[in-house]
């Protein structure tokens, strides 16, 4: 799941500064677990690809 969404990332399916779907939306589109989706989207906050807003979601980070 997060080589499609760094790949969404990388061919503006998801623009700098947009939302990126949540956790259970992605879990279903991907039917994993969430606890997975948590681990991913985890991965992409280390590697600088989205940034988590408390409250407010996760987004694509601005390059």
């Amino acid at each position: 799941m997060a080589a499609i969404v760094e790949a969404r990332v990388a061919d503006g399916t998801y623009p700098p500064g947009s939302r990126v779907p949540g956790i259970v939306e992605l879990s279903a589109e991907f039917n994993i677990a969430t606890s997975t989706g948590q681990k991913a989207l985890a991965h992409l906050r280390t590697t600088g690809v989205v940034r988590t807003e408390l409250s407010l979601g996760t987004f694509v980070a601005d390059k």
